[in-house]
């Protein structure tokens, strides 16, 4: 019972996490915006980088990059409270139950992971090459986020078992 209620708690944690993220782009708007409108026309990147070609200068294009990212923060951390919601009503169920109960917060978790290697890692941080950036550089922040949500994500697969702590 105990592993099948860290790995809730953890779950919550995540949906917690997801949640803080979209009430503060929600409510900071215009610091988010400017954080992928920073990223997109690349303009803190190493001055003369030859990869400058890639450079997005249409503001409707960053509205839709930041518009997206908060849909699919929005979508994640549903999902993670749902998941965490199912894991709840499955803790004193049995191992097949509770294994089947696991399957939307994978889904939430995997979602978050793709988020923050997709979105950050490869499309901000190698596609407009946002590790030149000393001021808006998220990378260290996707990494973090990456590595504990797949930890998370590694622990919550791993099969519980009837008659487990």
């Amino acid at each position: 019972m105990a592993t099948r209620a860290s790995k809730t708690l953890l779950i919550f944690g995540i949906a917690l996490f997801y949640s803080l993220v979209v009430l503060n782009n929600t409510t900071n708007y215009n610091s988010n915006l400017q954080f992928v409108r920073h990223t997109l026309t690349m303009d803190t990147t190493f001055p003369g980088n030859r990869g400058m070609w890639r450079a997005i200068h249409a503001p409707l294009v960053y509205l839709v990059f930041f518009l997206s990212i908060l849909t699919w923060e929005i979508v994640t951390a549903v999902l993670c409270w749902w998941g965490g919601l199912r894991l709840v009503r499955s803790l004193k169920s049995s191992a097949a139950a509770f294994n089947a109960a696991k399957r939307v917060a994978i889904v939430a978790l995997t979602l978050g992971l793709l988020m923050w290697l997709v979105a950050f890692l490869s499309v901000g941080g190698e596609w407009f090459l946002m590790w030149q950036s000393a001021q808006w550089n998220g990378q260290a922040s996707a990494t973090r986020m990456f590595t504990v949500m797949g930890i998370v994500l590694l622990y919550l697969a791993m099969p519980d078992v009837d008659g487990e702590a």
